[in-house]
């Protein structure tokens, strides 16, 4: 199951917007779909290249924005091109390129959306609605130090303590770590809710937990992609 798309909600998936009617419905659909669910940039690299393709039947443009999180408004990257002519069923390469004054200390998040909207529209016909739908992609941008080893485990880094109803989640590492919201306090029913998906190198989030007597909490980790893998069952620091 990839997180990316359901449980985890990190990337908003498809949004549609741009309806106009003038009587009965018909619809167009426009769709630029990246080939990945996350865009990596190695900073060893100083750039990473994504595929965009148009799965219109009509030449649609691609418009590219990066978006910071609330967290981290740091300008790291720019994106080129921005705005692209891309025919029906062909891809346009976007290249996302670091711009940084000092190196990477931990791993940065920031977020990308690819957007098609039509080059041109059909004359409606008289007494039908045409419908234009524009399609967006939200996906996380991650971007990674030079040095830093690959792990494919970092929610293993968390540390996690309770006390009274408060229950603490810190990352120590210097990963970005990607999981559920969801997360149950065991032995017993409890259970709590993080405010997202991710946790930040050297973050902490406190959250109100339900129930007392818990000694690890269970939480559901994602890979870099936003694939579930095993729940994981972490010690709690009382």
């Amino acid at each position: 199951m990839n997180l990316f798309s359901s449980v985890l909600r990190w990337a908003p998936g498809l949004c549609c917007a741009a309806l106009t009617a003038f009587g009965s419905t018909a619809a167009q659909a426009d769709g630029m779909v990246p080939d990945t669910s996350v865009v990596i940039v190695h900073e060893q690299d100083g750039e990473a290249t994504v595929s965009v393709t148009n799965t219109d039947n009509k030449l649609s443009l691609l418009h590219v924005t990066l978006e910071d999180i609330p967290e981290d408004t740091e300008t790291l990257l720019f994106v080129t091109p921005p705005l692209a002519r891309v025919e029906a069923s062909k891809n346009q390469q976007v290249r996302f390129i670091l711009q940084t004054r000092e190196p990477l200390q931990t791993q940065r998040l920031k977020r990308v959306i690819f957007e098609g909207m039509p080059a041109q529209r059909d004359q409606a016909q008289a007494g039908h609605a045409q419908v234009g739908v524009t399609v967006r992609q939200n996906l996380p941008v991650l971007i990674h130090p030079k040095g830093l080893a690959p792990n494919r485990t970092p929610w293993l880094g968390l540390a996690w303590s309770l006390k009274s109803d408060q229950l603490s989640v810190h990352n120590p590492t210097p990963y970005v770590v990607r999981l559920a919201q969801e997360l149950r306090l065991m032995p017993g029913t409890g259970s709590a809710m993080l405010p997202r998906t991710y946790v930040l190198p050297g973050e902490t989030l406190t959250v109100t937990a339900s129930g007392s007597g818990a000694t690890t909490v269970r939480l559901q980790p994602a890979t870099v992609y936003g694939f579930a893998v095993a729940p994981h069952d972490a010690p709690l620091t009382l």
